[in-house]
Order: structure tokens, then C-alpha cells, then sequence
């Protein structure tokens, strides 16, 4: 992975990514942001810092007591902005190291011409979201939950599909904020993996992006998921930082 991109590169592409995917409730809290959402997804219910350095005197025990109250575990997502002490106390406290995932960046420019295979839509149909939970394998009493997150993007958005033998088999999503765009929800079906969906669908996304004014694109992806490392920065995709999970006693 490279050096950390510029302290500012980082807090806009967190804010994005924050705005890109809506928690159902959101606390501010001392620089702090604690994020509620049913369960579904780490990044929608976790804590995340929102200033650089923000202190972290209190917060987890703020946190701890916020959740416990919702009944969900006590996550927290740490990026570049968090202090150095959060992540120490969280470990001393019994916090376990979990998901390290790396934030990809690159300019709109130079953009490889899509296929054709991708249709790409301003709103999430019910075909797109129901092939998109089989796809990725959305929990059944999780997909209500994706569905209004989905419709609460407040940014400019759009869904990507394609399909094979009059199915369809890959889905993504593009949010667009200040001239950046970010990259979501990008599943293929199993049986369909491994045969250029996944880049088809990133490039489609992309134009669509460059079509509407961006001049960047940014996505977040498992450090441990090497196949899909490979293929974005064989995209041009660089690594601009890295983030990870603590979470309480146990993976999630």
C-alpha cells in the first residue's frame, strides 16, 4: 500500500463515502459521528471520526453506552482522521483488529471505452435491488433495510446491470458528490464471476461519472481481497489510504 494521501484528500473522500451511504440515525459527538442502522453493514453502524486528530477522551464509553441502547455491538471504523490513541485504547479495552480495507483513487482521464454489455439506471429498481441481494447474498431480513438506505442517497446516483442468457447477473452503484465519484454495491453472481463483469461494470460506472462532470472516482475495497486489488489497478486505480475495524471481543 502507499503512504497516506493528504490529510484534506482523506477527509473529503470519508465525508463522501459517509454522504454515499446513509445510516438510518447519525449522533454527532465530539468530532466524532456514531452511525445506527438496523445492523446492515459495518460502515452504517459504526463510529467514525469526522475531524483530523478529533480527541477520543470518553467516546468509546459514549458509544458503548449509545449502542448498547440499540442493541447492536459497539464497531468502530478507524481512518487516518482518528488520533493514534483511539485505536490503542480500543485494543487495550479488548477491541479486535478486524476488515483492514484500503480507500482506491485515480482521475476520470483516460477512461477505457465501455463494451456495451452494462445498462446503467438513475434509480434502483426492485429488479436491481432484489438481484443485487441474491447476488451478494443480502441476509432476507437485511434487504428492506438496503432498500431504504438506496433511497436515501441524497447525491446524484446510478445503477449498473448487466445481463446474461435474460438475466440479470452484475450490479453496481455510483454516487456522485463534488466532482468525485464513488463506487458501491458492485456484486456479480457467482456462477458469472471470473469473465470481465466486474470490470464492465466499474468502466460503465465511470463514464456515466465522467459523462455527469467528474474528474475523480474512489472505491473501497477488502485489503485481503487480493483478485479484486488486481483488477482496479489494472483500472488505474491507486491506493490513497487504508482503514480498518475494531470491534468488541469478537469478528463480526
Amino acid at each position: 500500500m502507499t503512504d497516506t494521501a493528504p490529510i484534506a484528500l482523506v477527509r473529503a473522500l470519508e465525508e463522501r463515502a459517509l454522504n454515499a451511504w446513509p445510516a438510518h440515525q447519525t449522533v454527532f459527538h465530539r468530532g466524532w459521528v456514531f452511525r445506527l442502522s438496523g445492523g446492515y453493514t459495518k460502515r452504517a453502524n459504526s463510529v467514525n471520526a469526522l475531524v483530523p486528530g478529533t480527541p477520543f477522551d470518553g467516546v468509546r464509553e459514549a458509544a458503548a453506552t449509545l449502542y448498547a441502547r440499540h442493541g447492536l455491538p459497539t464497531v468502530f471504523r478507524l481512518s487516518p482522521l482518528a488520533p493514534p490513541e483511539a485505536d490503542k485504547e480500543l485494543a487495550d479495552a479488548g477491541y479486535q483488529h478486524f476488515d483492514p480495507s484500503v480507500v482506491l483513487h485515480r482521475p476520470l482521464a483516460g477512461l477505457a471505452k465501455p463494451d456495451g454489455s452494462t445498462t446503467v439506471m438513475p434509480t434502483a429498481s426492485d429488479a436491481w435491488l432484489d438481484g443485487f441481494g441474491a447476488a451478494n447474498a443480502v441476509a432476507l431480513h437485511h434487504r428492506a433495510l438496503h432498500r431504504t438506505m438506496v433511497q436515501a442517497i441524497a447525491h446524484p446516483t446510478a445503477f449498473a446491470v448487466q445481463h446474461a442468457q435474460g438475466q440479470a447477473v452484475g450490479f453496481g452503484l455510483a454516487v456522485l458528490e463534488r466532482g468525485a465519484v464513488g463506487l458501491y454495491d458492485l456484486a456479480v453472481a457467482p456462477q458469472h464471476r471470473g469473465l470481465g463483469r466486474g470490470q464492465a461494470l466499474v468502466e460503465a460506472l465511470l463514464h456515466w461519472a465522467a459523462d455527469a462532470g467528474a474528474t475523480s472516482a474512489y472505491l473501497q475495497v477488502r485489503a485481503q481481497n487480493t483478485p479484486a486489488l488486481r483488477l482496479y489497478e489494472g483500472m488505474g486505480f491507486r491506493a490513497a489510504y487504508g482503514y480498518h475495524y475494531r470491534v468488541p471481543g469478537r469478528s463480526l
